[in-house]
């Protein structure tokens, strides 16, 4: 044997070694755009009931990202009652989106994966997978660094020396790797029976809210000196600084209400995660945050400061640190989880299955340098609004595409063939028309964002399209879609639904399978 075929049978059977496990007796087989956690969820792995939606929407919702969104309005210059009307109108937006961006895993079982390709072509749909897939996962990694330190807050004495020009300390790496080693072996269990876990980081997390509220309110006995003093604005006035308030809060959940389907598909059946996703993201969203602005208030009269971030006023009181810090890592935990394990299951399928592609992110997330996001508000914010830019586009696409264009109407087998067979192929896995029309979303934005970046205290047109860029981008893309289409229609619009499920009335093909799965 020559040694080009010895190396070819090498490489062989090194690949068919690493291919994600499959199921005994499956009916389905892994390919390029198959496995185990791509397929059609059946429905002995729907295990979500409504409850289990309410508490997806506690981790959702009660966690460092909604407790900093409050915190963070407050040091970008509105008084708390402004604040909170922006996460009171950005929470209920965010629970309709979840239910629109939910319909299609609620009721064909797909995840969001599966659910781009006929959008964007068998090809197309790695791009939105991958930028919906970067968007977060290194700054919840980094805050659970932070919480990490808090509970191991004696590192800072014996390591105190500085990383990445000074904005990352060395006990915070420690901590973020801490936090990922135990983020990986959660990672373990499977998404169907995570229910459990959701509630045990919910009760932690919720446990220190309630902490920081009674000892914030106690020493005050008031909501604080910000819910009395004027608002002054970084930028623009009061209307413009609200409405990039809300924009933020979108861009800031972009990601979660885009990817819905990854886990409406797990509904036990039809309807079960809608109350929550019209009644608990809301609540949960705007509890949290309302609560980071009340202690953000109370802590600036207390300690005379106004910190943000609640890791580094736990560090300024120095109290509570083993418990507080253990749940926020429990929430942290519970977000990746949420934002990120599920939807890291991405199209190399083969190999690549959710718990393999949550690895992946662990080492990208780190490789992101998340500590740059968070070195003051306005960046943060900044950041916020610029996930906006590229999210909101997806978003417009994948509603206009299945809500106007297709009707709620899919071919889900076509969505696993690879080739010119199916109608979702378009021109060689690559759909034009869902490209042109996120072109054409993110334009109007980026140059605002760019601006900002340079220059964060520019204000001209290009920077205010920017603080609305949710509603611009979602908008634009919406529109641009359906014309697009409405000019061009592409293939396979008048397939109809010709697969059976017990629960729906659909039948999947080839995807009917046995028990086992």
């Amino acid at each position: 044997m020559t040694f080009s075929k010895r190396r070819s049978t090498n490489v062989n059977w090194f690949l068919k070694q690493i291919e994600v496990p499959i199921d005994d007796n499956a009916e389905y087989e892994n390919d390029h755009w198959t496995n185990r956690d791509l397929i059609p969820m059946p429905a002995e792995r729907r295990t979500y009931k409504i409850w289990s939606y309410f508490i997806y929407w506690c981790i959702s919702g009660l966690c460092i990202s909604a407790y900093t969104m409050g915190s963070t309005l407050l040091a970008y210059g509105l008084t708390a009652p402004q604040a909170i009307v922006c996460l009171v109108i950005g929470a209920i937006l965010v629970g309709v989106l979840s239910v629109a961006c939910g319909w299609m895993g609620e009721r064909h079982h797909i995840g969001f994966t599966v659910a781009s390709r006929f959008s964007w072509g068998m090809r197309g749909a790695y791009f939105p997978v991958l930028v919906r897939c970067f968007t977060w996962d290194g700054i919840q990694a980094y805050w659970g660094g932070q919480g990490q330190y808090i509970l191991f807050v004696t590192i800072g004495a014996i390591i105190p020396e500085t990383l990445a020009g000074g904005v990352l300390l060395t006990k915070d790496l420690i901590g973020m790797i801490i936090y990922y080693i135990l983020f990986l072996a959660i990672m373990r269990i499977p998404p169907e029976r995570l229910q459990r876990p959701f509630i045990v980081s919910s009760i932690m997390f919720g446990g220190t809210l309630i902490g920081l509220l009674a000892w914030a309110v106690t020493n005050t006995h008031s909501g604080g000196p910000l819910f009395q003093q004027a608002s002054n604005p970084i930028h623009g006035g009061i209307s413009w600084a609200m409405i990039f308030g809300i924009n933020a809060v979108l861009g800031g959940w972009g990601g979660g209400t885009l990817g819905q389907s990854d886990w409406t598909r797990y509904a036990n059946r039809p309807y079960a995660p809608t109350i929550s996703q019209l009644f608990a993201a809301p609540f949960c969203i705007i509890l949290c945050a309302t609560i980071g602005i009340i202690v953000t208030s109370c802590a600036q009269e207390i300690i005379g400061e106004l910190i943000w971030e609640p890791f580094l006023l736990l560090a300024a009181l120095q109290a509570f640190y083993f418990f507080a810090g253990l749940g926020c890592v429990c929430a942290q935990l519970g977000i990746s989880i949420v934002l990120n394990s599920v939807s890291a299951g991405m199209d190399l399928a083969r190999y690549i299955n959710i718990r393999r592609g949550a690895y992946i992110l662990a080492f990208l997330g780190v490789a992101s340098n998340p500590w740059q996001y968070l070195t003051n508000a306005t960046t943060f914010l900044t950041i916020l609004s610029g996930f906006g830019i590229f999210l909101a586009p997806f978003t417009g696409i994948l509603l206009a595409d299945y809500l106007v264009v297709r009707r709620c109407t899919l071919k889900i087998e076509d969505c696993y063939i690879g080739d010119r067979s199916s109608i979702y192929w378009y021109d060689h896995g690559f759909h034009w028309r869902a490209l042109l029309a996120w072109i054409i979303g993110t334009f109007p934005t980026m140059p605002g964002l760019v601006i900002t970046t340079r220059d964060p205290a520019a204000w001209d047109a290009w920077v205010r399209t920017f603080h609305i860029a949710f509603f611009v981008g979602i908008l634009v893309s919406f529109v641009s879609f359906w014309l697009i289409c409405w000019i061009s229609p592409p293939p396979g619009l008048a397939v109809g639904l010709n697969y059976h499920d017990e629960s729906a009335g659909l039948s999947y093909g080839k995807f009917e399978r046995k028990a086992s799965i």
